[in-house]
């Protein structure tokens, strides 16, 4: 038996923070969205990787977490009650008859929507795996490769690896609640922020953690417990007592199978245009990280603008012959009804 489609205006593929704000813009114009996501919840990069991180640059918030933010975007939305299908992936695409398309996930749901929206980040995303023996059997237990909670790494002897900007940020987070800290970089040489990195030395001088040169060559446990790190210095082993690692090795994206949806790739992003922000696929847009064209900025705020823009050239193809006419929300009755803030 042949299963129902689940029909939509729009079908957003990516529920982090451009995604949700595409539901808002939408939503304005009266188009109804549902969002599909491989994590099992909203928020994407944000809530996954840096839920409790600050950050800095979101017009109007001097400072907001990763969780605060999609929360905030959550209320924000709630008004066009969007429709979610998350743990899954997209794994098909085509157009029907009628214009339209259909969209397949990897556990066989059926969408059709008129428009398809990207806003996938990245693409799937999965934190690189450092190359030390046995790994995976402390994976979960005391080996994390995020910080969804910090309360969790409260009173433990805490071993970070890596030299980037998450490796410092959480090095400088998680030091005043840690019994002990120890920071791993193959070099004295860091790529992460200069200001990160003068107040990581700075704790060192004071001794409220400590700084290694080199490699993580083993872990010692059993049962999944950490209790120690074998480190591979200039001048010889070490060993560094831990109850909880962190690696920082960065992330590997992948497009997965949005990369055989036909579209023009561009270094695995997609090429759109910058009126419309519509990929080489007429009704298939993209927006945020995923997306590429010249002088394009990855930054939470550049996604936003393009979902603005993006929502008018959806209600285009929603709504053909609509005369549309843009309103802004301050003073349209109408959009505030819309929003719930007024009768």
């Amino acid at each position: 038996m042949t299963a129902v489609a689940t029909k939509t205006n729009v079908l957003i593929v990516g529920a982090g923070p451009v995604g949700l704000f595409a539901v808002f813009e939408l939503g304005l114009l009266d188009l109804k969205c549902h969002l599909i996501d491989i994590l099992d919840r909203p928020g994407g990069q944000c809530a996954e990787l840096y839920p409790e991180k600050p950050i800095y640059d979101i017009p109007a918030l001097p400072v907001v977490t990763g969780q605060e933010l999609v929360d905030r975007l959550m209320e924000q939305i709630r008004p066009f009650k969007p429709e979610f299908t998350f743990n899954r992936m997209v794994a098909s695409l085509e157009r029907l008859e009628d214009g339209s398309f259909q969209v397949k996930t990897d556990e066989g749901e059926t969408f059709e929507a008129k428009v398809v929206v990207i806003a996938a980040g990245g693409g799937s995303f999965q934190p690189k795996r450092p190359p030390i023996p046995d790994i995976e059997q402390f994976e979960g237990k005391s080996v994390f490769y995020s910080v969804r909670h910090m309360e969790e790494f409260r009173g433990h002897d805490l071993l970070i690896v890596g030299g980037g900007d998450s490796a410092l940020d959480w090095t400088l987070n998680l030091q005043p609640i840690a019994r002990r800290l120890t920071l791993v970089h193959r070099r004295p040489e860091f790529r992460a922020a200069p200001d990160s990195v003068n107040k990581m030395f700075a704790l060192q001088e004071e001794e409220k953690l400590s700084f290694e040169i080199g490699q993580v060559s083993a872990l010692k446990g059993e049962n999944g417990n950490l209790r120690a790190a074998v480190v591979k210095g200039p001048n010889g082993d070490i060993e560094v007592p831990c109850t909880r690692l962190l690696p920082f090795f960065g992330l590997t994206m992948k497009l997965g199978p949005i990369a055989d949806w036909g579209l023009d790739l561009h270094e695995n992003l997609i090429p759109v245009d910058t009126e419309k922000f519509e990929t080489s696929e007429p009704g298939i847009f993209a927006i945020g990280d995923i997306n590429h064209y010249p002088g394009k900025l990855k930054l939470i705020l550049s996604g936003f603008h393009e979902a603005a823009l993006m929502a008018q050239a959806a209600k285009r193809i929603v709504s053909p012959g609509e005369r549309i006419v843009f309103q802004y929300t301050t003073s349209s009755t109408s959009l505030q009804k819309k929003l719930g803030v007024t009768g």
